[in-house]
């Protein structure tokens, strides 16, 4: 008996260890940082603390950014600097032509994945040169283009419902070169959608790049 539950321990622990060896932590990629204009004061009651740490997100070997070069859609289809392609193209300096501006109160822009897609994690770079907090940051995840059912939101720093979309318990940040590492939680779906309603320096919404990190679920 002994022998049996020693071998069947050593097995588990190779099947432990091999499935390790298939994970990996995932990094983003950091533009370098360039701050270049002074930042209007920030004061919003649920401003994360400034040395608080990404999570640490484990994920297969073959997962990879399957937003790069895909097609953006927008709440806002005629950006007022930019070009929505702009958002996957994986430039993520934050000198003008490399972000999206769009107009004031809530915006949108959408991923289309092409396929139903495993996401693990999320990067997202709003504008970095200015330290600034981007208001009502949603992001949703459907096989609806719509975003009319069968909706998952996986981040919600909304945190007194002004949208209309449900109070958020996730924290408002302020935007650095190194962006933001957002859990997927392996949520399945073809379109990844990102709102926002403004930021602390104007009413205005900007999206440097968006990296969605997955796999096919088909």
């Amino acid at each position: 008996m002994k022998i049996h539950t020693l071998s069947a321990l050593l097995a588990a622990a190779a099947i432990t260890t091999t499935a390790s060896a298939e994970m990996t932590v995932l990094e983003l990629e950091f533009p370098p940082p360039k701050v270049t204009s002074t930042p209007a004061p920030i004061r919003l009651p649920h401003l994360e603390a400034p040395n608080a740490k990404a999570p640490a997100i484990s994920v297969p070997a073959d997962v990879t950014n399957v937003a790069a070069g895909k097609t953006v859609t927008s709440s806002d289809p005629w950006p007022i600097i930019g070009e929505l392609d702009m958002v996957t193209d994986g430039d993520k300096e934050s000198e003008d032509g490399y972000y999206v501006e769009l107009g004031e109160m809530q915006q949108w822009v959408q991923v289309d994945l092409e396929a139903p897609t495993e996401i693990y994690g999320i990067g997202l770079w709003h504008y970095h040169a200015q330290p600034r907090a981007y208001l009502d940051v949603i992001i949703q995840v459907s096989d609806d283009p719509e975003f009319g059912e069968g909706v998952t939101t996986i981040f919600n720093n909304d945190h007194d419902d002004s949208s209309g979309m449900g109070q958020g318990k996730d924290p408002a940040y302020i935007e650095k070169n190194h962006g933001r590492l957002i859990p997927g939680n392996k949520t399945v779906g073809r379109y990844v959608r990102f709102y926002s309603n403004g930021n602390t320096s104007d009413g205005l919404n900007h999206y440097i790049e968006v990296e969605v990190f997955g796999r096919s679920a088909e």
